[in-house]
């Protein structure tokens, strides 16, 4: 049976497993939202300042997760996440667990099967956010599970961020949809740093550039939509943009990095994908056709 989350004239009872810099910050969203809330870490002494805001400290994971109805988990991997909750035995029956901890899909779906097992409902959110900006309204925290769970815990959840959203009914989807995020802001932060190399060796500062080419640097976003498209549909034809028109350009900045001794490794790999997918006969293609690199299996 389904621990009500819900009563009258009351908020949700909440626990939260794992204090460091971010579990400790989601409780405190949850006691600032006026929700009683209930912490347990392997440090106890991390469970401190949250004490003296009128958060209870728990002995044990048991008595954590028997405090209330939804228990919150941001540890350091899914193995730990499991270990805890394992060790709570049959008090996590009827709890509604949201896990908040960083992996792989497939270990998040592992936990979702044995958690459910155990007689509990399951959610998983990657946050997607730093620690101080827990609670903020644009910030953004991805869900995967039941709607029904989902909806009934969203009065507690939107304290971690306003932007919060149930994007599947998976919860493997939200991880990979953090990574996603990631991979474009890892390449997009590495291509500016290339970027920022080339300008410092030549004396150029990188707040002037930005001024005379933030806007063509911005207008690089609007591309995605139509990348996304051709990728989903498999359909790679382009009137504009091909492939072939790309190929100059990146010969020229490989050159000039070289030319400066600068590392080459970003752009000339790059120019690689670009050179081969054009001796393999795509030269009129869209930039979108360089999925099947990526994709290979």
């Amino acid at each position: 049976m389904t621990t009500t989350l819900e009563t009258t004239g009351t908020r949700t009872p909440v626990t939260v497993i794992g204090l460091g810099e971010m579990g400790t910050a989601l409780a405190g969203a949850f006691l600032e939202g006026g929700h009683p809330t209930t912490v347990w870490n392997r440090t106890p002494e991390r469970a401190d300042a949250l004490v003296a805001k009128g958060a209870r400290r728990a002995a044990t994971v048991r008595d954590a997760v028997a405090a209330g109805p939804l228990v919150v988990v941001n540890v350091k991997g899914n193995a730990v996440a499991r270990e805890l909750l394992e060790s709570a035995g049959d008090a996590l029956a009827g709890r509604a667990v949201v896990n908040l901890t960083d992996g792989t899909s497939a270990e998040v779906r592992e936990v979702a099967r044995w958690a459910e097992g155990q007689g509990a409902e399951y959610l998983h959110g990657q946050i997607m956010t730093i620690a101080p900006a827990i609670g903020h309204p644009d910030s953004v925290v991805f869900y995967g599970g039941a709607s029904t769970v989902y909806d009934r815990l969203h009065p507690a959840l939107r304290l971690l961020g306003g932007r919060g959203s149930l994007i599947a009914d998976d919860p493997g989807a939200p991880v990979l949809y953090g990574m996603a995020v990631h991979g474009v802001m890892w390449g997009t932060l590495n291509g500016f740093l290339h970027a920022a190399a080339l300008l410092s060796d030549e004396g150029i500062e990188l707040g002037r550039f930005l001024e005379s080419a933030g806007a063509s640097v911005s207008a690089l976003v609007s591309f995605l939509p139509s990348i996304a498209d051709a990728v989903d549909r498999d359909d790679h034809a382009v009137e504009y943009g091909a492939l072939k028109h790309h190929l100059p350009s990146l010969e020229d900045l490989v050159r000039e990095s070289r030319a400066r001794g600068i590392d080459d490794e970003f752009p000339a790999y790059t120019l690689d994908l670009v050179a081969k997918a054009i001796g393999e006969g795509h030269a009129d293609d869209n930039y979108s056709r360089l999925i099947e690199h990526f994709a290979r299996r």
